[in-house]
């Protein structure tokens, strides 16, 4: 393990694997660096792979008051460590953060992003009470759908409360029905489940990833502006209205792309993505 500091101080905890150019994971709700390891030993042949962990989860610091700036100087931070310049992978909310740092001027040469849960008007309209699939810490399959899901600002606001108040347990069910969408008769049964304290020491994180995603949904204008070549993916078996707002999302980009992964859920399935990522990011590399 390596470490970085950030503009506020803040040390973030990575590991650095591979040889060629660099590559930024950066992941979602629920996530730590060991999200991004198998996913790492399948890109680590073609590139310098820095999976890290977020502030506020595993071994980095947390730094308050939060804001969705600081998490980008995070970023800004690995990315000087790697030479100025990188490709950065982005999963879920760990995407919608990603595309924000592009906005803010980082310098990242291209981006892929893995079903970024931005709520759009076009995304919103196509997936109004959508179903579809995920997996589960203890391996089951889950079926979501979002048509009891909670505007981001507001479910930010209620997490924050729960958290403040200790409300942990509390925390991680109010996101996993209002902003997952899975039936709360499952979340029911996942509470004894050994996956469960994980989930909730990092429940304070919730209300980061809440805060970044309604924060870039209300400004979508900003996305005219963005000129990195950018993928962004969906699986053909996730919800509609997330296979929406990646198809809105690639289409608002000046330099964006849409690919559909057919099979695939919300989950990354290293052999399914590994071979899309290595392909899209060394076709540029050798022009």
């Amino acid at each position: 393990m390596k470490t970085v500091t950030s503009k506020d101080g803040t040390i973030i905890a990575f590991e650095q694997t591979g040889k060629g150019p660099a590559l930024i994971l950066v992941v979602g709700a629920f996530n730590d660096r060991m999200t991004g390891m198998p996913l790492t030993r399948m890109l680590e042949a073609h590139f310098t792979v820095i999976n890290y962990d977020r502030r506020g989860r595993g071994d980095s610091g947390d730094t308050l008051p939060y804001s969705v700036e600081r998490e980008i100087e995070d970023l800004e931070a690995l990315i000087g460590e790697v030479g100025g310049s990188a490709y950065v992978f982005g999963y879920s909310s760990g995407a919608v953060l990603a595309l924000k740092a592009v906005g803010n001027g980082l310098a990242i040469s291209k981006l892929i992003l893995y079903e970024p849960p931005l709520f759009t008007e076009t995304s919103s309209a196509e997936g109004v009470g959508s179903v579809g699939h995920l997996s589960s810490a203890d391996g089951r399959e889950i079926e979501v759908s979002n048509s009891h899901s909670t505007p981001p600002v507001k479910l930010a606001h209620e997490l924050d409360q729960l958290v403040k108040a200790d409300q942990r347990g509390e925390a991680v069910e109010l996101f996993q029905t209002k902003g997952v969408g899975i039936p709360q008769e499952v979340v029911v049964q996942m509470r004894n489940a050994p996956f469960r304290p994980m989930l909730e020491t990092m429940a304070h994180t919730l209300v980061y990833e809440m805060t970044i995603i309604g924060e870039v949904s209300s400004q979508p204008t900003f996305l005219q502006s963005l000129n990195t070549p950018t993928l962004v993916i969906a699986g053909g078996k996730s919800p509609t209205f997330l296979q929406s707002a990646a198809r809105s999302l690639a289409a608002a980009l000046p330099e964006g792309e849409y690919r559909i992964l057919e099979g695939q859920t919300h989950d990354i399935v290293p052999e399914a993505v590994a071979p899309v990522l290595t392909e899209y990011l060394l076709s540029e590399t050798v022009g």
